[in-house]
């Protein structure tokens, strides 16, 4: 009973990557299928219902190898007890990502599974439990949530919230770079995920837009706490030094220089950047190497986004900047001032924080007061009333003390 269950989940499986990659319709398949079913005598999934796929024209040959690869590769972590594998998502340096079932709470739940050729490596394997405990310390709507790490039988995985949807990366390669209006929407709810992570006691170090996640109803949450840190943890700190962790597009310079001290600010430039990314279509520094494009991070200065999409306003454009600035101290110093900025410009105000520092020469920009006088920013330099009543006031001194000398001495 337990083989004929395989045999049909097998089936199953698959029938969904044929169509899935359209291939083939659903009643092709299950033609062959329902032949399948009806004379297998006992020959493995693949070996009969290849035959039967291939001899009825619902796929090639060197198409059916694919399809067995794939299928192959879903199998691999059919041992995990309590779960149901239905699907590989996709797999990154250090993990693949399974769709799954939990079968006690009958929920979907995606799966990160550590490859075994890193089960044998201590380093990768405490750096895969480090993020599943980061993880499970957060708990936030516009972060990815962790249900469970440990190890059954010989893999080591990770259980976490499933997001039907897409990431910002996607979105990106599909259709390229997004409305302000929208970047802006998204961005907001990462500074409320990473204020939250923060608070806890974490930097990200890894805020891409693969690990942005946007879910079927809009909502934007944070994930792969893969890199993530305690910001108290001196120990770990201590021991990455002089090491570059992060991913080159969307690196912090500290990051890059393997700085200890490491805090949020070094998530406010990874942000930033893939900002930058967004609204413009482009990464903010780009090289035919990693190498490179770190040291374009390091030495090089920024293009102005709103240089690359002239539609972009200039609020975006400098709270952007302002986070990108290669001294962290020019950055924002905490996610409630960039918030803070974020805010201000959605509603059609400029950047507090990030506003433009003017010299005096700019004093001709003048602003309508709201009763028909025309008066200049008070942050950019003294206005032109107060000038003016500065030089009436000493013109009125000079010419008190003219008369007073002309009674005083009857001149």
């Amino acid at each position: 009973m337990a083989e004929q269950q395989q045999l049909s989940s097998d089936a199953t499986m698959i029938e969904r990557i044929i169509v899935d990659q359209g291939l083939a319709t659903r009643e092709q398949v299950e033609g062959c299928l329902s032949l399948w079913r009806q004379g297998s005598n006992g020959r493995s999934t693949d070996e009969r219902l290849g035959e039967l796929m291939v001899s009825n024209g619902v796929v090639t040959a060197s198409q059916w190898d694919n399809v067995r690869q794939q299928a192959a590769q879903i199998r691999s972590p059919q041992q995990i007890p309590g779960y149901e594998i239905l699907e590989r998502l996709g797999e990154g340096a250090m993990a693949t990502v399974y769709k799954a079932r939990q079968l006690s709470l009958d929920r979907i739940v995606a799966i990160k599974l550590l490859p075994k050729r890193y089960t044998s490596d201590a380093a990768f394997v405490e750096r895969f439990y480090a993020e599943g405990r980061a993880a499970a310390k957060l708990n936030h709507p516009n972060i990815v949530q962790a249900f469970d790490v440990q190890k059954g039988g010989e893999h080591h995985y990770f259980v976490m919230e499933y997001v039907e949807g897409h990431t910002v990366y996607d979105h990106l390669k599909l259709h390229g770079k997004y409305d302000e209006s929208e970047a802006l929407r998204i961005i907001i709810q990462m500074v409320e995920a990473l204020n939250h992570a923060h608070q806890k006691g974490f930097i990200h170090r890894d805020v891409k837009p693969k690990n942005i996640m946007i879910a079927s109803d809009g909502v934007a949450k944070l994930a792969d706490m893969g890199l993530a840190r305690q910001i108290t943890d001196k120990e770990a700190a201590e021991h990455e030094a002089g090491k570059a962790y992060g991913t080159p597009f969307y690196i912090s310079p500290e990051q890059i220089r393997g700085a200890v001290d490491i805090d949020l600010r070094a998530d406010i430039y990874g942000l930033g950047a893939t900002f930058y990314n967004m609204v413009t279509g482009k990464a903010p520094f780009t090289g035919p190497n990693p190498s490179a494009v770190m040291h374009k991070h390091l030495r090089e200065d920024l293009t102005p986004p709103d240089h690359v999409n002239p539609e972009l306003s200039a609020g975006v454009g400098e709270i952007i900047e302002m986070m990108m600035a290669k001294d962290r101290d020019e950055r924002y110093a905490s996610g409630a001032d960039l918030m803070e900025d974020l805010d201000a410009v959605k509603a059609g105000r400029p950047p507090v924080h990030a506003r433009k520092k003017f010299d005096l020469s700019s004093l001709s920009v003048l602003e309508d007061n709201g009763e028909g006088a025309k008066t200049v920013d008070a942050r950019v330099g003294p206005t032109l009333t107060d000038q003016t009543l500065f030089w009436i006031a000493t013109a009125s001194i000079v010419l008190n003390l003219i008369l007073m000398g002309l009674l005083i001495y009857g001149l």
